[in-house]
């Protein structure tokens, strides 16, 4: 039987480490102890050191203690920053959010905000060597205390969370410091660091450990518990750190042996990708993603997935709040499909013409890929098993448009919901995706694209698209009905097609398009478009296009500033580097331009 591995295993002196990890974010603790936890002698044992390591898991999901900006989706980040989505809710509400969106980050609210999701990853950080420390400490005093396997478990699960709560600060603005376990002194520069090399060192050891422990006789996952990193997880995150890096040939070096393993599957239906069901937690796609716990006696459901509370439908709805992260016009519209089911964007320059709402009665003849209403709530559309969408469910369709999120929404019948919190119809026991099978592929495709692989590009497009093509939003009362055959009788607020690329694709150009297109329909709204924007080098014409007509539909962003080449790093937040300083002198400097 699998085991998920919950937050909720927290018991006794192992939840005191929650608060144990320095965020290098206050001056006059950074060189000492965190206040109001245990000492490390109380936690000088195995299961303080078990416990360490799960409170460095935590932080993949750095909400409440970091707000939403340290949500493990990223929607802050890599979501409302591009074309795929707004703010949503309405004007007053969450306007550093606003100025996020809209490219203005130099206020003091954006300023908070980035020095959040700064503080959210150096925490996650600061965990991941605690544990390492710790697990030393306690090896040192006593070498019977913690088997030689569970050695390499730990400090190879400890060093994959350290590599990557270092990337997710390299994503915004890749001049950042990287800390260790031997550091001493946490005020250190952010320049000239090889911070890649870094992290893919840390992966490469991770991988190493996991597996010498896998060969002293203890199976993957550690324990049993599905959740915790293990070497194929450390393997696959390896292979996209090298994409981010634009070093094609090594990406394919990794990830193929990952491929053709089959240690990791495609879900056979979208339907079982983002769920509330249990059943389908943690599946054959998921290479990391956040364990979200409700009901566990969390007073506050805070262990669930709390940095996804706003992004549900608002008032009118089931879910009773609060409205945010709202897919835009220009989303919804590049769902369009040509007669062969293939997408209208790579063939109509004319695909974003639509302004009106793309409500039931008006799709009900158009060709449209079905995972938009996997992705998308729309009017007259269900959504998921909690009938028709409505247009009372929108907070302000004038301010941020008519659509909701839905990737995000735990099923009804899923009984994942949280009976705590404020408003706790918004949290739930459902896993948030970090990275999945289908971000892989689609990586490793695009690798394949750049080496001039084509055929084994369109061999993997396809492979995605083929289980896009398997189910659709159905009438959804129950588990049986969410999800039905693309053509089944009773879809009458679409017509679905999902078509395969017909080869040989010959034409790179074209190849390098598609794969694009591919990961945008694929990972709409998981907090993947902008940062996928900036490693293309595109984000400046697309971006920039995209304000210039989405503005004209959604008035918020007539203010939005042009996008220019400084926007490809956020701004360091001005207090980090306050705090840097060291007599005076800053040990971290600004980005270009900010």
């Amino acid at each position: 039987m699998k085991k998920r591995f919950l937050f909720r295993k927290l018991s006794g002196t192992a939840l005191l480490i929650l608060a144990a990890g320095a965020t290098y974010a206050c001056e006059d603790f950074l060189e000492g102890p965190p206040q109001g936890t245990l000492d490390e002698s109380t936690l000088a044992n195995a299961a303080g050191v078990e416990g360490s390591l799960i409170a460095a898991y935590r932080m993949l999901d750095g909400a409440p203690r970091h707000n939403m900006e340290a949500a493990a989706s990223n929607w802050v980040w890599g979501s409302i920053t591009s074309d795929d989505a707004h703010k949503g809710s309405e004007v007053g509400d969450g306007p550093q959010w606003t100025d996020i969106e809209t490219y203005i980050w130099t206020t003091g609210g954006a300023d908070n905000s980035l020095n959040l999701k700064w503080s959210g990853s150096y925490d996650g950080v600061s965990r991941a060597n605690a544990t390492i420390s710790l697990l030393e400490a306690v090896v040192e005093a006593d070498p019977a205390e913690v088997s030689q396997e569970d050695q390499y478990g730990i400090r190879g699960e400890a060093l994959f969370l350290r590599a990557h709560y270092h990337f997710e600060a390299w994503r915004l603005w890749e001049n950042i410091p990287y800390y260790t376990e031997a550091d001493t002194s946490f005020r250190k520069p952010n320049q000239g660091v090889d911070v890649i090399g870094n992290i893919l060192s840390d992966l490469d050891e991770s991988i190493n450990l996991l597996e010498q422990m896998v060969a002293a006789g203890k199976p993957e996952p550690r324990n049993g518990d599905v959740g915790r990193a293990t070497s194929w997880t450390a393997k696959a995150y390896k292979g996209m750190v090298q994409m981010y890096a634009g070093d094609y040939a090594g990406a394919i070096a990794t990830l193929e042996p990952v491929y053709q393993s089959n240690h990791y599957a495609l879900e056979p239906s979208f339907d079982r990708v983002w769920t509330g069901f249990v059943e389908y937690a943690n599946g054959p796609e998921t290479i990391l993603a956040f364990q979200a716990s409700a009901n566990d006696g969390e007073p506050n459901g805070n262990n669930a997935n709390y940095g996804e509370r706003l992004n549900f439908p608002h008032s009118g709805s089931p879910f009773g709040c609060c409205g945010f992260h709202q897919p835009s016009q220009n989303l919804v519209n590049f769902f369009q499909v040509d007669a062969q089911g293939l997408p209208l964007a790579l063939t109509d320059p004319n695909w974003n013409a639509r302004d009106d709402n793309l409500d039931a009665a008006s799709s009900a003849t158009m060709l449209l890929d079905p995972r938009l209403d996997w992705t998308v709530g729309r009017d007259g559309v269900p959504y998921k098993d909690w009938g028709n969408h409505e247009a009372g469910w929108i907070r302000a369709p004038a301010f941020s448009g008519p659509y909701s999120p839905k990737k995000s929404a735990y099923e009804d019948a899923s009984g994942a919901v949280s009976n705590v919190g404020w408003v706790n119809t918004q949290l739930s026991s459902m896993n948030i995706h970090i990275y999945r099978y289908a971000d892989m592929l689609l990586l490793l495709a695009e690798a394949y694209v750049e080496a001039d692989r084509l055929e084994d590009a369109r061999t993997i497009v396809n492979l995605v698209r083929a289980r896009a093509g398997v189910a659709a939003q159905g009438p959804g009362t129950d588990q049986a009905t969410i999800a039905v055959p693309i053509d089944d009788a009773s879809i009458t607020w679409a017509d679905y097609r999902v078509g395969q690329y017909p080869g040989p694709w010959t034409d790179q150009t074209f190849a390098r398009t598609a794969v694009r297109y591919e990961r945008r329909l694929e990972l709409a709204m998981e907090g993947q478009r902008f940062f996928d924007l900036k490693r293309w080098g595109i984000a400046e014409q697309v971006l920039n296009d995209y304000i210039a007509v989405e503005q004209t539909r959604r008035a918020m962003l007539s203010v939005a500033a042009t996008f220019t080449s400084r926007h490809y790093l956020f701004p360091i937040p001005s207090l980090q580097i306050e705090l840097s300083k060291i007599e005076g002198e800053e040990s971290i400097t600004q980005n270009p331009g900010w």
